[in-house]
């Protein structure tokens, strides 16, 4: 279970080269907002992720509940090593797709659009292997969706419920986050390297409880209980740790072998003495 809020959580240490960084894309790289088309893209943040890249060796991905090619046209012409759909689609770093075999979401989907037929507010998305029910228009439906949805999944063992911010999404059991970053890991170039994953939601904590053990960070984003022990306040506190992280990473450390000489030490001459 996520432990509860600690306002003193520390802050993420900067990302050093032999970092491998893994980024939730809503309501981390991105602000929330009342629809998933709606949301908007910091003016930079394509830039700024590409460098990151460079910097780090190819070792950054995103891994969202979203599909990979809706993160894609986010973030053209730019493409990443992602996981979507919390681990059920994955591009490694060589471009190579993996995508489980999408189960039959018939009953799912027409209960999902009964709900948003009858109540007002609701948003329905069919993604490759999972239906969500977005209730960010209708937060006072809650308990509507999560009874509904509930029941829709009972006895369908190879689907599970998951619960986000404002969305219950069904989608095939024995996949997340923590999965997606744990194979990413066994894969240049993220092998061998210090594991950091920044994510907001209930649906991140399997890669916080992936990375934290592995000596890597975990950093929560945004208030709520959490495994994580770090803490960024916002979206755009991530914005300007990466801003960061790529200025220091830029920056060459100091080499000791291309540093001027010190002058020969001179021994001072000595004061002629005072007759005695």
């Amino acid at each position: 279970m996520p432990k509860s809020f600690d306002s003193n959580l520390q802050l993420p240490p900067p990302l050093g080269r032999n970092a491998a960084l893994f980024l939730d894309f809503d309501g981390t790289l991105v602000g929330l907002a009342p629809t998933p088309e709606a949301i908007e893209i910091p003016p930079a943040l394509v830039s700024l992720l590409s460098d990151l890249s460079d910097q780090l060796g190819g070792a950054l991905a995103v891994v969202s509940g979203r599909q990979i090619d809706a993160i894609d046209r986010f973030l053209a012409p730019l493409r990443l090593p992602a996981a979507g759909e919390h681990g059920v689609q994955r591009r490694d770093a060589k471009g190579r797709m993996q995508e489980q075999h999408a189960p039959d979401l018939k009953p799912i989907l027409e209960v999902a659009n009964e709900l948003a037929r009858v109540h007002e507010g609701l948003l329905v998305e069919r993604k490759h292997a999972a239906v969500a029910l977005h209730y960010r228009l209708a937060p006072q439906l809650e308990a509507v969706c999560l009874d509904a949805m509930s029941r829709a999944v009972d006895g369908r063992p190879h689907l599970e419920l998951l619960h986000g911010k404002f969305v219950f999404e069904v989608k095939p059991s024995g996949v997340n986050k923590g999965l997606a970053i744990e194979a990413f890991m066994t894969e240049p170039p993220f092998a061998g390297r210090t594991p950091f994953f920044a994510g907001d939601d209930t649906t991140d904590e399997s890669g916080f409880a992936v990375v934290q053990p592995a000596g890597g960070i975990a950093i929560k984003v945004g208030s709520g209980p959490s495994l994580a022990l770090h803490r960024l306040e916002s979206p755009r506190a991530v914005y300007e740790w990466l801003v960061q992280a790529r200025d220091m990473l830029v920056t060459p450390a100091p080499d000791r072998t291309d540093a001027p000489a010190a002058p020969d030490e001179q021994k001072p001459e000595e004061s002629p003495r005072n007759p005695g």
